[in-house]
Order: structure tokens, then C-alpha cells, then sequence
């Protein structure tokens, strides 16, 4: 039963490494694409977004089963082309070498430099996730693109509509030797982990990361990893909470919770938890009048996903958490055509219950109650640093308190998630929420090699010539010159 998977993925693995070996030759022989020829890549890569924008939004609706055309219209397609512009607005600045100060700083004087220039690395890996597969291809690429790189793509399996639409958009635009997607299921994903790019980008699930980062390790191929985590919300006592709530909410209802940054758990202050749900539900309820047909609030995206968020309900219900579901009276998710969970926040969580251990990805909250911000403080960082961390208030006294005694991947005050769509920020994780990151020149510089160069003297001037053997007087005095606090 085993040996015709075996085969199958022999076969794709031989595939995959016969583009590799295709583009990274392409790679040698055309040398460092100038700038223009990375402008023209990158403007492919728009216009194909542009030109495809109702078939994008048909393919997810269909994966998903009920996915809002109007938030992928936001989210992968214009959150997509945002980067793109935004990377061929800067490629030349960035492509310029680096000047650096010479050490000694004298040499400098007599014509010696040091220079960083940055070079593609080659081929990249991407490995894209099924919650925002357009966005999270197309937005490492702006970086991939700008540093001159060739791309190999592997879309998520749970998204087969946008995958293969992906691999013929692609294929329209770019040949196998430019940009190729590789479509299949986790056989062929792990023997794409496996295959020795010059770089790799991994975004999804920190347990999937582990295989992906020993795969990698194999070739000893750098990665980027953007994870998740639990995100946490501290609300401080002087944050309005009409806004909060709004913001909050509004962050865990977007692709019905489904996202890396999503805020994960809300600590509120003990007198002020009331409020919270009320304004929570107040704002679900402008949001989202009807949900259970309203075109505008996302299903999960399977059944394993739907059973597993639903669990974690069944799960606090059954160890005493208070669940406050928040749906249209007379609306029945028991009887539905699709994967609807409305929002859902369970109060008085404890450590014991599943939501509290493992990362949510969906539209269910817990919200934790503290009577000193520092009781928030020492719960997050008893766990896992997340990829995101949200404060709100008016208190930039304890905002710096808060945001001083945590890591996180990145932050946003006042707001939730944010700050991923913030080009003149580098956007990555830390610890078990990723490694590395990118979007704008940071990721121009993750996927570029930083290569020194060193240019020496063009005479031979007494002080080079005595740091040559036979050692004399002049070598032990500059030796000893530099031994010294």
C-alpha cells in the first residue's frame, strides 16, 4: 500500500528539483537581475493580482465555503499589492551598496573602503499558508522579487481553488525558471521542505515549522519562520472601551479568527470585565446583524478546524467557564450549510482548559480578569513569546510598563494586528513565534546576501609592510598599542 506513494513522491520530489537546478543555472548565467528587470517582475506579479481579482475571491469563497469577497478583496488582494508598490517604489535606493567605515578608521584616509553590497541569494522556497494564501505568497515575494531572487511556491493543500488558480496565474506571467508553484498535498510539502534552496520562507503552524526547520537542516538552508502563538490583549483601566471592545473585536471576526496576529486572549481589569462583553456584543451586533447567511462573516475553513474550535468550547463549558455566544437571536449553527462559528468569548478561563494552551485560530475568545497590569505581565511571560502583543489605553506610563517586560514579534497599541501592515516596519516573530522577518527593506535585506568587501590600500605603505613577518619593533608596538581597556 505504501510503495505507490513512495513513488509519487519520488516522481515530485525529481520534479521540484529539476526547476531548482533550472533556475538556480538561470540564476548563474544571467547573473544579478538589474534593477528594471526586478521593477518588471514585481509589476507581473501586480497585474496579475489586479487582473484576477474576482477569481481570487470566487476561489476562496469556494475553499472556505463562505468567505467574505469583500475582506479578500482587502486582505489579499490590495494587502498584496500594497508591498508589491511599495518594494518597487524603494528597489533602487535599497540595491545601492552600503558604505562602511574602515578599521582602523585612518586607513580610510589613504584610499582603503569597506562596502556592503547586496546580492540575491538565488532560488527562495516559499511555503504559503490557507488563511490568506494570495496575501501571504504575493507580500514575501515584494522582498523576495526586490533582491533580485527566482521563487518556488508550495500553497497550502486546504486551499486547493487558490491553489491551482495560483499555479495558472503564475504560469501566465512567469516561466518555470522565474516562478514556479508546486500544487499537492503534505507528501509533496515535505519533500519541498526538503529540497536545497538558498533560502526558504515558512509561514503556518510552529508544529509544522519543527519538520520544516529539521528538513531545512539537512541542506543547512537559512530560513524565515512566521509563526503564531497566543497574541495577547491587556486592556488598561484607562482605555475607552466602546473603542476597545470595537477594535478588539473587529480583529478577532476578520476571516472568522483566523489569523496569525489575531488577538488570542484579553486580560481586562476585574471591574471592568462587564463592560468589556457588553461593548464586545454591542459591537458584534453593528458588525454583524445577521451571520449565519450574511456573506461578510467567514466559515472555518474544515471540519478538523470547525471540531477542533468547537471543542475548545465544549471543553471550558464542561471545567465551569461562563460562555457568551454572540449571535443573531433565532439564529440556529446547528443547522447550516457551512463551518459558521459566531463569536465567542469565555470568561473566567482557567490554565486547565484546551483554549488556554494551544492557539485559538478562530473566532473564540477567553478573557482573563486582573486587578494589578502586572499580573498580566507575569501571565505572558510564563508562556510562549506570541507573535503579537496589544495594549490599550491612555497610560503611556504603564503602556511602557507593559511593553517593556514582554517580547513579542511586534506590537500595537490601540489597536489589534496593525502593525503587519506597516511597510517601514520589519514584521516577524521571536522564540516558537517565528525567526527572522520582512516587508519593506527588511525583507529586501532577509532575502538578500550581505556580502563585505573590503578594498586595501593600493601602495605598501610602511605600516601595512611591518604587519608582516620577521615581527619586529613596529608589529609588537601596534600589538601592544591594541592591548589595552
Amino acid at each position: 500500500m505504501n510503495a505507490p506513494a513512495k513513488l509519487d513522491s519520488e516522481a515530485h520530489r525529481a520534479l521540484m528539483m529539476d526547476i531548482l537546478e533550472r533556475q538556480k543555472a538561470a540564476h548563474i548565467r544571467d547573473g544579478a537581475l538589474t534593477a528594471q528587470q526586478r521593477i518588471d517582475w514585481i509589476d507581473r506579479c501586480i497585474g496579475l493580482l489586479v487582473d484576477h481579482e474576482d477569481e481570487i475571491a470566487d476561489a476562496l469563497n469556494e475553499d472556505f465555503g463562505s468567505r467574505s469577497k469583500d475582506a479578500t478583496r482587502f486582505t489579499d488582494v490590495a494587502g498584496s499589492i500594497g508591498p508589491l508598490k511599495f518594494a518597487r517604489e524603494h528597489v533602487k535606493k535599497w540595491m545601492r551598496p552600503e558604505k562602511r567605515r574602515p578599521t582602523p578608521a585612518i586607513l580610510s584616509l589613504f584610499g582603503a573602503s569597506a562596502v556592503l553590497h547586496y546580492q540575491p541569494k538565488g532560488t527562495v522556497g516559499v511555503i504559503s499558508p490557507w488563511n490568506f494564501p494570495i496575501n501571504l505568497t504575493f507580500a514575501p515575494l515584494a522582498g523576495i522579487l526586490a533582491a533580485g531572487n527566482r521563487a518556488m511556491i508550495k500553497p497550502s493543500e486546504f486551499t486547493p481553488a487558490t491553489s491551482e488558480l495560483m499555479k495558472t496565474m503564475f504560469a501566465k506571467a512567469f516561466t518555470d525558471e522565474e516562478i514556479a508553484v508546486i500544487t499537492g498535498g503534505p507528501e509533496v510539502g515535505q519533500a519541498f521542505a526538503g529540497l536545497p534552496f538558498d533560502h526558504m520562507i515558512f509561514t503556518g503552524a510552529t508544529s509544522i515549522a519543527r519538520h520544516v526547520m529539521r528538513a531545512a537542516a539537512e541542506n543547512l538552508v537559512p530560513l524565515t519562520l512566521e509563526l503564531g502563538g497566543k497574541s495577547p490583549v491587556v486592556v488598561s483601566r484607562t482605555a475607552d472601551m466602546k473603542t476597545t471592545a470595537a477594535r478588539i473585536m473587529n480583529g478577532k471576526t476578520l476571516n472568522a479568527g483566523q489569523i496569525c496576529l489575531a488577538p488570542d486572549y484579553v486580560f481586562v481589569p476585574e471591574e471592568r470585565a462587564a463592560e468589556f462583553v457588553t461593548e464586545a456584543k454591542a459591537s458584534v451586533n453593528r458588525m454583524f446583524p445577521t451571520m449565519k447567511d450574511n456573506p461578510d462573516y467567514t466559515s472555518v475553513v474544515a471540519q478538523r478546524h470547525y471540531d477542533r474550535i468547537m471543542g475548545y468550547i465544549d471543553d471550558a463549558r464542561a471545567k465551569g467557564a461562563e460562555i457568551v455566544e454572540m449571535k443573531p437571536d433565532g439564529e440556529n449553527f446547528t443547522q447550516q450549510e457551512h463551518r459558521k462559528i459566531p463569536p465567542t468569548l469565555i470568561l473566567n478561563p482557567t490554565d486547565d482548559m484546551k483554549v488556554m494552551q494551544e492557539e485559538i485560530f478562530g473566532p473564540v475568545m477567553p478573557v482573563k480578569t486582573y486587578k494589578a497590569v502586572d499580573e498580566a505581565v507575569g501571565y505572558i511571560n510564563a508562556h510562549d513569546r506570541p507573535l503579537g502583543l496589544y495594549y490599550f489605553g491612555a497610560d503611556d506610563s504603564e503602556k511602557d510598563r507593559v511593553l517593556n517586560n514582554t517580547t513579542s514579534g511586534g506590537v500595537s497599541v490601540n489597536d489589534v494586528i496593525m502593525h503587519v501592515a506597516q511597510e517601514e516596519l520589519p514584521f516577524g516573530g521571536v522564540g516558537p513565534s517565528g525567526m527572522g522577518s520582512y516587508h519593506g527593506y527588511d525583507g529586501f535585506k532577509e532575502f538578500s546576501h550581505r556580502k563585505a568587501v573590503y578594498t586595501q590600500l593600493k601602495k605598501d605603505i610602511p605600516q601595512l609592510a611591518q604587519m608582516r613577518p620577521p615581527f619586529g619593533k613596529g608589529f609588537r608596538g601596534y600589538v601592544k598599542s591594541q592591548i589595552k581597556r
